[in-house]
Formats: C-alpha cells, structure tokens, sequence
C-alpha cells in the first residue's frame, strides 16, 4: 500500500528515535520519580560506560525529554530530571516493562535488571 504524504513521518518511528538507544529507557526510567546526579544514575545503569551515559543524557536533552541542571558551585554539581514531555512518557515506560516481564516469564527466564516496578 503506498501512502501518499509529502514526508515520512511515522508516530512509532518517531518515539523510537527519541527513545530508542542503548540506555535511554532505563535513563529515563530512574528519572520518572527522581532527580538524579550523574554518578547516581552511574550506579543505577552500571553497565554503561561514562561516555555512553553522557551520549544518551545529551540526546535525551536534544529531545527535550531531559534537562540538565547545573549548579554554580565547586566542585560542579549537575542534576537530571525529566521535562514535562519526559514524564509524559512513563505510561509507555510502564507497558514496555509488563509486555516485557510478561514475555520472560512465559519463556521462563526471571527478570534480572536496574528497572524495578515502582509502586506509588
């Protein structure tokens, strides 16, 4: 079937781009509730490599969906929290992790990662 727009602009695509990415979600996971400081979010996403980290928190500001606050002080203190674009993402954030931990259950392998269902 062909389509006849004068651009391709597909909604999926689009969210992918924004956040699809090696570390994005889980980024914006631990944001949804918090405010968070780059060593934090090193900790809580240990298997991304600093500079990875700082590549996806840049494209993820980029987006809009994270903003970065620094603080006049020294040493230099910097904050990530999410936009409010950000936040609007956690119904999504939410119905990956269940599609997800539903599709390892059923294939009986146990969840094992940084993202925890949070209960509010």
């Amino acid at each position: 079937m062909q389509h006849s727009c004068p651009e391709y602009n597909c909604p999926v695509d689009t969210t992918l781009n924004m956040i699809g990415g090696k570390y994005k979600a889980l980024i914006l996971w631990h944001l949804t509730d918090s405010t968070l400081r780059f060593g934090e979010l090193r900790r809580l996403i240990p298997q991304a490599t600093p500079k990875m980290l700082t590549q996806q928190l840049r494209e993820l500001e980029d987006s809009d969906l994270v903003i970065r606050t620094v603080y006049p002080v020294v040493p230099p203190k910097v904050e990530y929290s999410l936009t409010d674009l950000g936040r609007s993402i956690k119904p999504i954030l939410m119905t990956m992790y269940a599609w997800g931990a539903d599709y390892l259950k059923n294939n009986g392998v146990e969840a094992c990662c940084s993202m925890k269902v949070k209960t509010d």
